[in-house]
């Protein structure tokens, strides 16, 4: 019994290590990417101007309301109570490490945001980034929105990755409406993405490591 223990988690540990490096391995895929898609911007932009909907600004106030970061900690925060009360401890710890990665990716996308000072698609200037900066317009990079949905959702992937490819299309969704909206650039939601992962990344290292037989 003691060493069919010892051997559950010694393969826990060993495909979650493979786990982790298949990651990071993503996340210097996706830093790449990041970078190209600024090459990207300008034909990605001219693409969102020519596809342009009459009643878009309705369109995205109402986007925007449903897909900032109550829609994902609220349903995250009930999940992880409903998981605690049926005595899942795999699951409740699961849900809130979503609730912590997406908090922690919109923390740090504000942060850089202000930092940053981006020119929106929007605002019509010749200088792009302007430094720290408190006006909203100039809080173009990353988009907040699908940094949250990001680090949210990819915390999924370490828990069960057919569950996270089931789930995948919502940050991918908040990240395209972001852009054909007109709210941001190529590069604002892939560097956004690339933070929500890099954020969910460390929160399932911390929070979602092997739990014994007996946990689960």
């Amino acid at each position: 019994m003691k060493n069919s223990i010892v051997r559950n988690t010694t393969e826990n540990f060993v495909k979650t290590g493979r786990t982790y490096l298949v990651w990071l391995i993503a996340i210097v895929f996706g830093l790449l990417l990041a970078v190209l898609s600024f090459r990207l911007d300008p034909a990605v932009r001219h693409w969102q101007q020519v596809h342009r909907w009459k009643n878009i600004q309705q369109l995205s106030r109402n986007v925007t309301r449903g897909t900032d970061w109550p829609s994902h900690v609220i349903p995250g925060l009930l999940l992880a109570g409903i998981a605690w009360r049926n005595g899942n401890k795999k699951w409740t710890r699961v849900f809130v490490a979503m609730v912590l990665a997406g908090a922690l990716a919109g923390g740090t996308a504000y942060v850089l945001k202000i930092s940053t000072g981006r020119v929106r698609p929007s605002t019509k200037i010749e200088k792009v980034w302007g430094g720290p900066d408190l006006r909203q317009n100039y809080q173009s990079f990353p988009s907040g929105h699908t940094a949250v949905s990001s680090g949210f959702f990819a915390v999924l992937f370490f828990a069960s990755w057919r569950i996270g490819l089931l789930f995948l299309p919502i940050p991918l969704f908040v990240a395209f409406s972001r852009i054909f909206l007109g709210a941001r650039c190529l590069s604002d939601v892939v560097g956004a993405m690339v933070l929500g992962i890099i954020c969910a990344f460390v929160v399932a290292i911390i929070m979602l490591r092997p739990l014994a037989p007996g946990d689960r």
